[in-house]
């Protein structure tokens, strides 16, 4: 059901050809945006999402590198030069044995889920309203748990919600929030497009179904409210806090 809660704001979700920034593109879409740009690495996601609604403007853009963060600046220059809402979504993950490392995957793993949210936000700050622009991360409830070959991706993820809260305090007299959202185990591509056999997720999807107290794993709709909440502007008032969505696992 449409509404027009972000009527006239121009808002940005990175990662938005796929799973949870597709899902949170479309609701700030259906909820009035003026705009809402996506990035991605691949034209097709992103043309299949903007033919779903007319607000939606695709841009191919890498946010781990120089000409990728450009090209994003350069969309939000051409839709206005304002921006209200940024959603830093994209992120990547691989399996990283400390026995068998390959430092390229380190090294990708922070360039897209660490260094791409800080430098873009640097570069699109001179553009987020202030007072009254948002930033959202998609962080992950990897920050807090501990897994086998799974250190570089935790590693990152701890860095991605100390930045939402230093970065909360340092941009709070400018009337800018920063919130994060850290999801559990959601049916979305990032695993398998990143390298994980299909058996492999799916043993991970059980488990993780079977300890959690919700008896399931989640959907990219039972994230996106939360992320289109932080954004809202009824939520004045909340700023440094990173929303866990994870069916209570971390209660377990």
């Amino acid at each position: 059901m449409s509404d027009n809660t972000f009527a006239e704001q121009h808002i940005l979700v990175t990662g938005g050809g796929t799973g949870i920034g597709r899902a949170a593109a479309l609701a700030f879409a259906e909820q009035g945006a003026a705009s809402v740009t996506i990035t991605g690495r691949r034209s097709e996601p992103l043309e299949e999402v903007a033919a779903l609604h007319p607000a939606v403007v695709p841009v191919v853009a890498d946010v781990a590198t120089e000409a990728g963060t450009d090209a994003i600046v350069a969309a939000v220059q051409a839709r206005g030069g304002t921006l209200d809402v940024l959603v830093h979504n994209a992120g990547i993950f691989a399996i990283t044995p400390l026995d068998d490392l390959d430092p390229a995957d380190v090294r990708r793993q922070f360039e897209v889920n660490v260094f791409g949210p800080i430098l873009l936000t640097a570069k699109l700050l001179p553009f987020l309203r202030s007072p009254g622009g948002n930033i959202v991360v998609v962080s992950s409830i990897s920050a807090r748990l501990t897994a086998p070959e799974q250190s570089v991706y935790a590693a990152s993820k701890a860095a991605v919600d100390s930045f939402i809260r230093n970065a909360a305090v340092e941009l709070g007299p400018k009337g800018i929030r920063v919130n994060g959202v850290a999801p559990g185990n959601v049916q979305t591509p990032i695993l398998i497009t990143n390298g994980v056999s299909a058996e492999e997720v799916d043993r991970w999807r059980t488990g993780y179904a079977a300890k959690a107290p919700a008896g399931r794993i989640g959907q990219p709709a039972d994230v996106v409210p939360w992320i289109t909440r932080l954004a809202e502007p009824t939520s004045s008032w909340v700023t440094g806090e990173i929303i866990v969505v994870d069916g209570g696992v971390l209660a377990v």
